[in-house]
């Protein structure tokens, strides 16, 4: 198979005056920025043209995209752009998820399963009535992070000290192959998608991807980008752990029971007893060695857990109201 990040993908059709903005600018080698047609405060600050416009932004920072400079990473007026959409969806985020507990009791709850969470969790309904068409939808939509999986959360590691940083490196590590390019998890997930009969190629479903899956895969370049941010990365590395294990069984449990070929139940495999681990050490190396020298970033780590959370299940709730409704979630039909 093709390395999935060999080449960039090509720029997404823009869906309103913010994203059209990015991405005509960025189809223009060099020209002054046009200034949006609304204003960004009057934008809907989780809709999808804010958040194709943030997330095209933050893709310069990662493979960046087909006949695009690399050297626009850094433009300003790009950059000025960028400042006033994460503004304003930061001040959502601090609006809607709000800690209301210290970190280690979040962290905590996200470990419970409360009454009738396998009715709003994707992963249960996956593994008890998921359909096949169901599970490409969704391995679609997370390929939009998968196929980077880790790169947020290691623009942190500078950022951090001791035995915070140590514990960090050592789970990034094994999220990098522990040194085998064969094992590197972002590309277990694309022979995944081969297996499942989709494009591996790295930022080939943008275009489908509704506005919740964008702001799943901003919400971490958000934090990652920012040192001011740190403590909410490590907030979000730690959710990401936390409930990965449990996750990723239901996961694996339901492309077997659908018949799914090897590499596919591989990556999901791959996560079980790997995070179970790595779970342990985030929680008391990684955040506990944070708070530890710097405890006033605790509300800062409570955060980036209730972000993580509140961005998820407003995921969950589209794609299991659709599914219900035997309709797809995502913009573009996928190829049978």
């Amino acid at each position: 198979m093709v390395e999935p990040r060999s080449c960039s993908p090509q720029l997404p059709v823009p869906c309103g005056p913010l994203s059209g903005t990015v991405v005509g600018a960025l189809r223009r080698a060099q020209s002054p920025l046009d200034p949006p047609q609304v204003s960004v405060e009057e934008a809907d600050q989780y809709g999808r043209d804010l958040q194709l416009a943030l997330y095209v932004l933050y893709e310069l920072h990662y493979q960046g995209f087909e006949d695009v400079e690399a050297e626009r990473e850094w433009e300003p007026q790009l950059l000025a752009l960028r400042g006033e959409l994460e503004r304003r969806f930061l001040g959502a985020l601090r609006a809607d998820a709000a800690p209301e507990a210290d970190a280690e009791g979040t962290l905590s709850d996200l470990l419970v399963e409360t009454a009738g969470f396998d009715a709003t969790s994707v992963s249960h309904h996956l593994r008890r009535d998921g359909e096949l068409w169901q599970f490409r939808e969704y391995a679609a939509m997370r390929s939009l992070y998968h196929l980077k999986e880790a790169d947020p959360h290691a623009w942190v590691i500078p950022r951090l000290h001791g035995r915070a940083k140590a514990a960090m490196v050592a789970v990034e590590y094994d999220e990098f192959g522990a040194g085998r390019a064969e094992d590197v998890h972002a590309r277990l997930f694309a022979e995944l998608m081969a297996d499942l009969g989709l494009e591996p190629a790295y930022g080939h479903y943008l275009d489908a991807a509704p506005a919740q899956v964008l702001a799943t895969v901003n919400v971490m370049s958000l934090f990652g980008l920012h040192r001011s941010l740190r403590g909410a990365l490590v907030g979000h590395f730690a959710t990401v752990e936390a409930t990965s294990s449990p996750g990723s069984r239901r996961l694996a449990d339901a492309l077997r029971r659908l018949g799914a070929g090897p590499a596919a139940q591989r990556f999901y495999d791959e996560h079980v007893e790997a995070d179970a681990v790595h779970e342990q050490v985030v929680r008391r190396d990684v955040v506990g060695g944070l708070l530890e020298t710097d405890p006033d970033l605790d509300a800062d780590v409570a955060f980036g857990v209730n972000a993580t959370t509140f961005v998820e299940e407003r995921l969950a709730e589209l794609l299991l109201g659709r599914w219900r409704q035997g309709r797809s979630a995502l913009r573009l039909p996928l190829p049978d």
